[in-house]
């Protein structure tokens, strides 16, 4: 499966968004120290987020992001797909040139692999995850440790 880092980090810091949205923009610094993800990937993820309509932001002092949309709306694949990445477990990239430019014997195995993943994220959103058992009180820790600058030291 090809879902690298841009992927995951994106799809944390939505979920991070939508738990800390309590109707004020969230700053990306904010997401940064509490994920543990650099300022500037969260910049580059986020602008790609933004055109995509999956978040809003604001300028100026008290700015930040918010969600573009309910979090009951926003699905785990849209963020993957906005931030450009694609979950392919196929080792021809979808091209069905796997071996001699041809298909190879088990290209539709993980194709139809990659499929039900692609289903799958298509049905969790992110008010999903936040429902999950024990998502808040880790996102409650992780407040804790970003608060605390001694742990950040």
């Amino acid at each position: 499966m090809k879902l690298t880092t841009k992927g995951r980090y994106a799809v944390t810091a939505m979920l991070d968004l939508a738990i800390h949205d309590g109707g004020q923009p969230i700053a990306l610094a904010d997401i940064a120290r509490r994920q543990g993800i650099s300022l500037s990937y969260l910049e580059q993820l986020f602008s790609r987020l933004r055109k995509q309509d999956l978040v809003t932001s604001v300028r100026g002092p008290g700015g930040g992001y918010s969600l573009g949309h309910k979090a009951a709306d926003i699905y785990v694949a849209d963020v993957i797909a906005a931030v450009d990445e694609k979950v392919d477990t196929t080792r021809c990239g979808g091209e069905h040139n796997c071996q001699g430019n041809l298909p190879c014997l088990t290209h539709e195995l993980w194709h139809d692999l990659g499929q039900q993943i692609e289903n799958y994220l298509s049905d969790i959103s992110l008010q999903t995850l936040m429902d999950r058992r024990g998502v808040m009180s880790i996102a409650a820790r992780q407040d804790g440790i970003a608060a605390d600058p001694v742990a950040n030291n």
